[in-house]
């Protein structure tokens, strides 16, 4: 039972209380989150071949950026903060959107999908100890272990092509690039629930988030020597306008909006279920072929998210 104090508390004080009950409005960002996520492994397909990851993903959150500027001017949202608050911006712009992209874009090139999957299912995991060292948020066991039935359901999903996985020089770079990718993302997610705390909006934040992570995967791009280009077929801009509007202004809005409500733990599950979304989607979309393997596996994920999202 959550104490009354717990249940009514304003958003920007549920994540100091990471057992809250969740909301329909909880609910709602986190299945947003979910979908957009889930579709954005199709869309991050068709992207790969002639354009540079560092020139995509400059292109992705340029177009992502001037949408969350037009939609914090709309809104009326505050747009001018001082310098302490640009440089938790920066920090927004480094981990959450340029350099986990561009470790996951690079790294993944060396490893199979399922891998990476599983990988980064670890943000669940890294969220609620993160959460723990700079929030002080309390370890709750209840996460950590539904967390646990989740990523062994993720692993256990993508097991045979896992095992079939040889790490070799470069699967081993790839690897520890993943990783850092992850846990770069759930740094960022620190930084965005300080923001929120001390009251800036997410659209002001994630504007001036994306805009600093554009310049700095501009910067990279350049240093790099890569040329700044665009793929002019109907999949490539198709693609490039899911990833920038839904994957990024919608299901960054909606998570980040979700860490603020119900903590770093809770959120972060997201990322263990939409690997699981995006099977079901490959299924349809590729014919994927469903294992016993894959069974059992979603049923541990299942059960890891009631465990984490449900009423004690």
């Amino acid at each position: 039972m959550t104490s009354p104090v717990t249940a009514t508390a304003p958003a920007s004080m549920r994540s100091n209380f990471p057992n809250a009950s969740m909301t329909r409005l909880d609910y709602s960002l986190y299945a947003v989150t979910v979908f957009a996520w889930s579709t954005s492994w199709i869309a991050l397909k068709l992207q790969l071949g002639v354009v540079a990851p560092q020139v995509a993903l400059t292109w992705r959150f340029l177009l992502a950026s001037l949408v969350m500027f037009g939609w914090a001017i709309l809104r009326r949202h505050r747009l001018a903060f001082p310098l302490a608050d640009h440089l938790r911006f920066v920090g927004l712009g480094f981990f959450i959107f340029s350099m986990n992209f561009l470790q996951f874009y690079v790294g993944g090139a060396k490893l199979t999908s399922g891998l990476l999957a599983v990988i980064f299912s670890l943000a669940s995991v890294f969220n609620m100890l993160l959460g723990t060292v700079f929030l002080r948020q309390p370890v709750d066991r209840r996460i950590l272990f539904g967390a646990a039935f989740g990523f062994g359901g993720v692993a256990l999903m993508f097991w045979p092509e896992i095992a079939g996985t040889e790490i070799d020089h470069d699967a081993a770079i790839g690897l520890l690039l993943c990783i850092g990718g992850t846990l770069f993302f759930c740094i960022g997610n620190m930084i965005s629930a300080t923001t929120q705390k001390r009251g800036i909006p997410v659209v002001s934040a994630s504007a001036w988030g994306m805009a600093y992570g554009t310049a700095i995967l501009a910067l990279t791009a350049a240093a790099l020597g890569k040329p700044f280009i665009i793929d002019p077929t109907f999949q490539y801009i198709a693609s490039w306008l899911w990833l920038s509007l839904l994957s990024s202004v919608v299901a960054f809005f909606a998570y980040l909006t979700l860490l603020g409500r119900i903590g770093s733990g809770r959120a972060g599950y997201s990322t263990v279920l939409f690997p699981v979304f995006a099977l079901l989607i490959s299924t349809f979309a590729e014919g994927y072929h469903w294992t016993l393997f894959a069974i059992a596996g979603l049923g541990l994920v299942m059960i890891g998210n009631i465990i984490v999202l449900g009423r004690r």
